[in-house]
């Protein structure tokens, strides 16, 4: 969904490590409201700033570049395609070599969800 209206709005962002302030017009956008940010400059045209927010009602600007909301992507699509290409038989070999592998209940579940975890990570 894009809540850009050709807008342009002045945009700074102080990136600090993994931490980031930005302020549009003037105003601070509350850091948890935000999943992400991208910015992207093609010459000859303003730059172009999305904010990703699980709740894109959350952020509020009153309004020099354009500004655009998107809603985060449905993780489920992409998931269903990691699970597919899973190797049963390899996730369970993997998941009883762990070394924290325990002997309690469901023990075995949770080194395979910690295993598939650590694969969707590339680890």
């Amino acid at each position: 969904m894009d809540h850009s209206n050709g807008t342009k709005h002045r945009v700074r962002i102080t990136a600090r490590g993994p931490k980031a302030k930005i302020e549009i017009d003037g105003q601070r956008i509350d850091p948890g409201a935000l999943t992400t940010y991208t910015i992207s400059h093609q010459a000859g045209e303003p730059p172009h700033l999305i904010l990703d927010s699980e709740d894109p009602a959350s952020i509020v600007f009153d309004g020099l570049a354009r500004v655009a909301v998107a809603d985060v992507p449905d993780p489920g699509p992409a998931a269903a395609i990691f699970l597919d290409a899973i190797d049963a038989e390899e996730l369970e070999r993997a998941a009883l070599a762990r070394p924290d592998l325990g002997t309690g209940p469901h023990s075995l579940t949770q080194a395979m969800l910690t295993q598939l975890g650590e694969w969707a990570r590339g680890l």
